[in-house]
């Protein structure tokens, strides 16, 4: 199944992502980037990073272990779009969850993730 939690295979979502068919909307690039950072995909991550916003290079912390993604909302008003969500994991046995609400923007039919606020 694919990590994302959509229900589908890895293959038949965020795989074909990964694999370098462009996300058609910002909530399943979204998807795609929680999965890429399940499975350590920084390349993908850098790639779907908006230019003005991307790090010169990415460390993916090793003992991060991601459990879930649950999408709350998800709008999209012309080339922006925005996505909250809340992601679950452990670093270090340790439960912890990621709230925020991310930031995207399409250029030339391609989304981006721009930058996101961290949610309480």
């Amino acid at each position: 199944m694919c990590p994302c939690g959509s229900g589908l295979s890895y293959g038949d979502c965020c795989g074909r992502f990964h694999a370098g068919e462009a996300a058609p909307d910002a909530e399943r690039l979204m998807r795609s980037r929680y999965s890429a950072f399940v499975k350590k995909d920084v390349s993908y991550l850098l790639k779907t990073w908006h230019p003005s916003t991307r790090p010169a290079s990415l460390e993916l912390e090793e003992p991060v272990r991601w459990l879930g993604l649950t999408v709350f909302e998800s709008s999209e008003s012309g080339d922006e779009a925005f996505v909250r969500f809340e992601a679950r994991g452990k670093y270090n046995g340790r439960a912890f969850k990621q709230c925020e609400r991310s930031r995207f923007v399409r250029e030339n039919g391609q989304w981006y993730y721009v930058d996101g606020d961290l949610q309480p």
